[in-house]
């Protein structure tokens, strides 16, 4: 696979350019939005392929400068690439819908890296749970910056609708209704008057 023709760019475009060009993919190809789509499957595989080339060129690039071998960011990412490990299971189950199966597998991993944060955070995203979400995403971040995956988790969680930062209501029984409708008949006899 050759990187720079899978993000449509050369070896001498900028890093800035390589970065806007990676997001205008990624934009296009998140799972997200193919929720309940046949072509779901192949825009996930278009989204790794995407994620792979960008990662290859940004970590050759910061290799060449640094002027030292792999760093740890392209350590982790390869180890999470592999398709193998516990985090290739935990993206598979948060592909497929399964958030229990994910954060079961998260709660039992015994490292708290940068991955295992995105994850976790993903996993609250998904469930509604947005303030979780954000100090999740914000810990890989802290944790991993230069991790383009990370920060656009972060920025479109920051840069969508205002979510509140609340876990959605639970759900509501016969009791709950009957219990409040008891106490508002209350509160009406008592300020209208009438007693209870």
């Amino acid at each position: 696979m050759d990187p720079y023709k899978v993000l449509g760019v050369t070896p001498q475009t900028s890093d800035d350019d390589v970065k806007r060009a990676y997001r205008e993919l990624a934009r296009k190809y998140h799972p997200d939005n193919y929720v309940n789509n046949p072509l779901a499957d192949l825009a996930e595989a278009r989204m790794k392929e995407i994620n792979e080339a960008y990662d290859m060129i940004m970590n050759a690039r910061n290799a060449s400068k640094s002027g030292s071998g792999a760093s740890q960011s392209q350590q982790n990412y390869q180890n999470r690439q592999s398709g193998t490990g516990i985090y290739a299971q935990i993206r598979n189950a948060i592909t497929s819908g399964n958030l229990a199966m994910a954060e079961e597998l998260l709660m039992r991993s015994p490292t708290r890296d940068a991955e295992w944060y995105f994850l976790m955070g993903t996993v609250y995203f998904r469930k509604g749970w947005y303030d979780e979400a954000q100090r999740c995403y914000t810990q890989a971040c802290s944790m991993e910056p230069n991790n383009f995956e990370y920060r656009n988790a972060l920025n479109n969680l920051n840069m969508g609708a205002n979510y509140g930062g609340y876990r959605p209501m639970n759900s509501a029984n016969a009791c709950d209704c009957c219990a409040q409708l008891l106490c508002f008949n209350c509160l009406l006899n008592c300020c209208c008057g009438g007693g209870c």
